[in-house]
């Protein structure tokens, strides 16, 4: 298996360099405390599950990871009471689901990351993906965000059973 390494201080191990990273707004929190909507990036070790992509912005990226194009009416539902949580959906969907189909180009790239989904408890966390990074590496709502270049490095290299681990600032290596 092997493991991506997110550090809490903004930089990710792919490869064997470095990259910057943006990470969630709130910092990074022990896996076990994630709450839906903290803002906050989960520390731990997560598998990667799959890449999901917007086929109007070009073609998927070489990865040994399972594709899937993204649709207009793909969303990933963040309501802790209903059954689909933490779950990709179709939209419009009855409970709240944010839109995978964004303009702002972030979600060009999905890394979906197996965060609190197997199977997922209410509340404890919901779409934590890598995904791309703004100009600026704005902080995210959880996730990981990493320029285009560092991503598609990451999915490159990675196949099933690989994981992505996010250190907590207390991590020493």
């Amino acid at each position: 298996m092997v493991i991506f390494r997110v550090h809490a201080d903004g930089w990710a191990e792919i490869g064997g360099s470095r990259f910057p990273c943006a990470l969630g707004e709130a910092g990074v929190v022990s896996g076990g405390t994630k709450r839906e909507g903290d803002g906050a990036s989960p520390a731990g070790v997560w598998p990667l599950r799959r890449l999901l992509f917007r086929p109007d912005r070009g073609p998927a990226p070489p990865t040994r990871l399972p594709i899937a194009a993204l649709r207009l009416d793909d969303g990933w539902c963040d309501a802790p009471g209903d059954p689909r949580y933490n779950r990709q959906v179709t939209l419009p969907h009855a409970a709240s689901a944010e839109s995978l189909w964004r303009e702002d180009g972030l979600y060009d790239l999905i890394l979906v990351v197996g965060h609190n989904d197997s199977p997922p408890r209410p509340g404890a966390g919901s779409a934590i993906f890598v995904h791309l990074a703004s100009e600026g590496f704005a902080p995210t709502k959880g996730c990981v965000a990493l320029h285009r270049p560092a991503l598609e490095r990451l999915l490159a290299i990675a196949a099933p059973g690989d994981a992505l681990e996010i250190l907590s600032g207390e991590d020493r290596l």
